[in-house]
């Protein structure tokens, strides 16, 4: 058997503590999103919750874990009687897996059963194991985007609809849905993140007591997990006990209006999209006051629930660092509490007092809970004397006798946070560029002096395609043969069959009618005439930018211009669901300035602080790009490459242009041709032409008036997909598409 750690044992992470507890106390809530580097404890600490939470009754047999007091009445398995026999399970811990498929997760019809038997039986998937359990999904940031469709909608519904193969099938689904994800493999996309109800940020902890500490536990419990766990037996039933507690007083807490006036202020202040923000914030506070005991929502539950759900909702693009500007937050909550004078609580409580999930030591003891240290966390200090001081005949606020006025001042003092905020946006970015100006008067480089332009506002570019079709992971940018999708046909199914072709079936079937003996109005189908859909959709592509950063390109316009026009292009590859390299040459060298990764934000950053200057060893950038796509092909074989070329064309230095250029002969390319000025060299097109590659002007990038009039009148989609482009082989290897026009906001 195998021994969970402790959820008391673990040390620091107070915030996610506190989050993974309310969830607990509330599945009203919406779950958790855990952010963080790899090595946080962040599988751990869910795991440890899992085995925390009360055992479940459930009806014997029933395998969608029916509550024998609530049976669920469309329950497939169902109805039950009363008097059904009952079971008691600990609470369940399913874990989804990264390459599970859309049948592993809502379940599926057994297809052989109901081929050969003539019934409909339906298989129960992982959301059906869930049932008031735990649902943990590892990386959810690499599931496939429908999937992560189907779990947020069952989380927010509470129920599973599977409608497929003609068979319709509701069944409940309620869960505390965990998701965990290192933001160096790509981000969620906004639809997505405001789904989860909370989000936390998880880091190290830089203090080398705590990371001893960490190491101390951790040794102890893998020298000997029964007896390490015991030695918090006394924590973890604290806690279980103080969980059932808050579940059960839930239905008690009272929200007053003042409160719900203040969580409402706090997230127009914020400028969230849409209500769900409000209502989370509300289900939170509402959580926390039933976890501290109280039996009203105070200003300290607002604060405590919006520092958990408004981080990851106020996002404008990908580029945005996540997080909550706090002084902000202090602002709206004192304004929002000004603004009544009949607040019970005045608003005065400090932050984060008594918000620790469990009183357990954070630091200190190898072996157990008795001894404290220097390095405990908060959960160590004394519980707020407030928390149960509110006066309790205060509900609802009597109006002002001038409404009119109030309502005035509350509006102007709403605009004035709204423009404090954005002065402190400018302030950061003003402080950014002064860095970066800093940086390349005080750096220089043996080939020359470094200089470090800042990019300017990311524009639309053109949507660049790799022709023909694929078999990669899903995406937005070129045509694929993926599991979604349009039928295009039927085929021989490879393995476990997942989806009939009717049709396909039944072609393939008729021509042996006669002598399998058919007699009645139907078909004798065997195995060997089963077909399954072949579809196509969308798929990602592997994105490498290779960027010219050399002196020729270091002219302060001309590199913003540049920046700019990467910068643009990254958004798009965010868009469209690709990973994204870096390689830059200047000087005597090329360097992968970033591996190929799925976050584009990693890019963004590399490509920021960007230093120009030198020579321009072009030979040796183009060799490395050859190098880093030809290590990327045997690691994901599946994902084509698309390869866009920055530069002017001019080599200065390094090896033999031509020689390095047929190397990348056959990858999908386009070369951005930065060269300017009245005379022009024309050495970027002549590169292209060796590549076989499109080439776009830098000044043009931003125009796709030309592009869309070009390319839509240009009949090559109609034309077979592995049919070569006869009318330039400049132009053979992408397509440009213009037809989304949309924002960011809509595009993703």
């Amino acid at each position: 058997m195998i021994v969970t750690y402790p959820f008391s044992a673990v040390v620091g992470l107070d915030d996610l503590k506190l989050a993974l507890v309310l969830n607990a106390v509330s599945p009203r809530v919406g779950g958790v999103l855990v952010r963080g580097e790899k090595g946080t404890a962040k599988s751990t600490i869910v795991r440890a919750l899992a085995a925390q939470l009360p055992a479940v009754a459930v009806v014997s047999g029933c395998r969608f874990s029916c509550d024998p007091d609530a049976p669920d009445p469309q329950c497939p398995d169902g109805p039950h009687q009363p008097e059904s026999a009952l079971a008691h399970r600990p609470a369940a811990l399913v874990e989804l897996p990264v390459g599970a498929s859309e049948d592993r997760l809502v379940g599926s019809l057994d297809l052989e059963r109901a081929l050969t038997e003539g019934v409909k039986a339906f298989e129960p998937g992982l959301l059906a194991a869930a049932h008031r359990g735990v649902l943990y999904v590892d990386e959810v940031n690499l599931l496939h985007d429908h999937l992560v469709d189907l779990l947020l909608d069952a989380a927010a519904l509470g129920t599973c609809y599977v409608e497929r193969e003609s068979v319709s099938v509701r069944h409940a689904a309620r869960f505390l849905l965990v998701g965990t994800m290192n933001p160096e493999e790509g981000e969620l996309r906004p639809q997505l993140l405001d789904r989860f109800g909370l989000t936390v940020e998880v880091k190290a902890s830089r203090d080398p007591r705590e990371r001893a500490e960490v190491v101390r536990r951790r040794l102890a419990y893998d020298a000997d997990p029964e007896g390490f766990a015991a030695r918090w037996t006394a924590e973890e039933a604290a806690l279980a006990s103080r969980i059932a507690e808050a579940r059960a007083r839930l239905g008690t807490v009272r929200l007053p209006d003042a409160r719900l006036r203040q969580i409402a202020t706090v997230c127009a202040g914020f400028e969230v999209d849409g209500l769900r923000a409000d209502l989370v914030t509300a289900n939170a506070a509402i959580a926390h006051a039933a976890w501290q005991g109280r039996d009203m929502v105070t200003t300290e539950d607002v604060r405590a629930a919006a520092r958990l759900s408004l981080p990851h909702r106020r996002r404008r693009d990908p580029f945005d660092a996540p997080g909550l500007d706090e002084s902000l937050l202090e602002e709206l909550l004192s304004q929002a509490a000004d603004d009544d004078p009949d607040d019970p609580d005045g608003g005065g409580q400090s932050p984060r007092e008594g918000d620790g999930p469990d009183d357990a030591p954070d630091a200190g003891d190898e072996t157990g809970p008795d001894d404290r240290s220097a390095t405990a966390g908060p959960a160590d200090e004394t519980k707020n004397a407030q928390d149960g001081g509110e006066p309790g005949d205060r509900t609802r606020d009597e109006p002002h006798a001038d409404g009119a006025q109030d309502d005035a001042a509350r509006e102007g003092q709403t605009h004035k946070a709204r423009e404090d905020q954005t002065r402190r946006e400018d302030q950061a970015s003003s402080t950014r560029e002064d860095e970066a100006r800093e940086a390349s008067q005080n750096a220089s480089d043996h080939d020359g002096p470094e200089q470090i332009a800042v990019a300017g506002r990311p524009y639309k570019v053109p949507i660049m395609k790799v022709p023909g079709i694929g078999d990669g992971a899903s995406g937005r940018r070129s045509r694929a043969r993926t599991p979604h999708g349009r039928t295009t046909g039927s085929r021989v199914p490879g393995g476990r069959l997942s989806s009939v072709h009717l049709t396909g079936t039944l072609l393939a079937a008729a021509p042996y009618q006669r002598e399998r003996g058919r007699s009645g109005p139907g078909l004798v189908i065997r195995d060997g005439d089963l077909r399954e859909a072949v579809r196509e959709g969308r798929e990602g592509n592997l994105v490498l930018f290779v960027v010219d950063a050399s002196g020729s390109m270091a002219a302060r316009k001309r590199m913003t211009a540049v920046k700019t026009a990467v910068l643009s292009l990254l958004l798009d590859a965010y868009q469209r669901r690709d990973k994204v390299g870096l390689v830059t040459f200047r000087g005597s060298a090329a360097h992968v300035a970033l591996p190929p990764t799925s976050s584009v934000e990693a890019g963004a950053a590399r490509l920021r602080s960007l230093p120009t200057g030198g020579r321009t060893p072009l030979a040796e950038g183009l060799t490395r790009a050859a190098e880093v796509l030809r290590v990327e092909r045997l690691r994901d074989p599946a994902r084509r490459p698309l390869l866009i070329l920055v530069t002017d064309g001019r080599a200065t230095s390094g090896g033999d242009v031509e020689r390095a250029a047929g190397l990348l002969k056959g990858v999908a390319s386009v070369v951005v041709d930065c060269e300017t000025g009245p005379v022009r060299l024309g050495l970027a097109r002549r590169l292209a032409f060796q590549m076989r590659a499109q080439t776009v002007p830098l000044d043009s990038m931003a125009d796709l008036g030309a592009l869309v009039r070009e390319y839509r009148g240009d009949k090559r989609d109609n034309r077979p997909d592995n049919r070569p482009d006869d009318r330039g082989g400049h132009r053979a290897g992408i397509r440009a598409d213009t037809a989304d026009r949309r924002d960011y906001r809509k595009a993703v």
